[in-house]
């Protein structure tokens, strides 16, 4: 990037530590495969600056013709203000914590496990931090260290042996529910690399941060077109197809335009699936319900 470029700042880039880059925030439903809401931000955003705004939009989106069965999120939006906003509205949440000195000191003093297996353990307690109104549950999760596969988490020096994962919830289930349910956040992080890698959302910048802004929205807006794509065919959408595997499968096909008789056809390669393979895809776009704006119906008799 160039010094130029709106919104381009120094901030957290794993992948080129130090350069320009934008740090953008989404908002997931993850089992529609669908982004409800994004904001492009500059680089040196830290991760839950404007959460609350943010989220606060999202649900507008919703309109409240939908429930939001829970809320997933990253060590990133572990602050009060955004917990306390989630519970003001009743939304359930599972957001990790962070291992902060004071949180540390409750971890040592963690004396019951329930084991899983031999190698993973749960445990939960009731805490307040010394800014928050309120005690709030937490989850831990404990791994021991393993020599043939990584461990996910964090190490404690009092604690050798072992990697910790804490997780801040309201939700009353079982520990090994929440943490078998926030697991499921991995999907959005698949989508997440889908955008970046398949839809190129992080390939382009421009001199102007609204023109960067509108480019990553029309990325958006193109992963839940393909989204929708895949809804219009299979409701229940029982296999979720990448967006690379759509064009390759279904929108990528070698064609002749020629004619029979009177009328141009379009021959489709057989080495591509054909129409026979795409025979049913276009039937079924045909009897979409859905139209794409209301029929303007003119009046019969002119106004006296």
């Amino acid at each position: 990037m160039e010094l130029e470029q709106q919104g381009a700042a120094r901030g957290y880039n794993p992948r080129r530590p130090g350069r320009l880059s934008h740090h953008p925030l989404l908002a997931v439903l993850a089992e529609a495969n669908f982004v409800l809401h994004a904001w492009l931000r500059s680089g040196n955003t830290g991760a839950g600056q404007g959460a609350v705004q943010f989220v606060g939009e999202a649900l507008c989106l919703l309109d409240g013709k939908h429930r939001v069965r829970c809320v997933r999120a990253d060590s990133g939006f572990y602050a009060d203000k955004f917990l306390s906003f989630l519970e003001e509205r009743a939304l359930p949440y599972i957001v990790v914590a962070r291992l902060t000195t004071y949180l540390k000191s409750r971890l040592y003093q963690i004396t019951q496990w329930q084991a899983l297996d031999a190698i993973y353990s749960v445990s939960e307690f009731r805490f307040k931090l010394w800014n928050w109104q309120m005690q709030r549950r937490f989850v831990v999760v404990r791994e021991q260290v393993q020599t043939t596969k990584p461990a996910v988490g964090r190490k404690l020096i009092d604690l050798p042996g072992y990697v910790f994962r804490v997780f801040v919830t309201n939700r009353n289930e079982a520990a090994l529910e929440i943490w078998r349910d926030y697991n499921r956040r991995a999907c959005v992080e698949c989508r997440s690399d889908e955008l970046k890698n398949e839809l190129a959302a992080d390939h382009f910048c421009l001199r102007s941060f609204f023109a960067t802004e509108s480019a990553f929205l029309a990325v958006i807006f193109s992963f839940n077109l393909l989204s929708e794509f895949q809804r219009a065919i299979d409701p229940a959408l029982k296999t979720y197809k990448q967006p690379a595997t759509l064009r390759f499968e279904v929108f990528t096909c070698g064609a002749i335009l020629g004619r029979s008789g009177h009328h141009l056809v379009l021959h489709m390669s057989k080495n591509w699936g054909g129409y026979s393979q795409r025979k049913p895809l276009f039937d079924n776009l045909l009897d979409w319900p859905p139209l794409t704006s209301p029929k303007f119906d003119p009046p019969t008799e002119n106004a006296a």
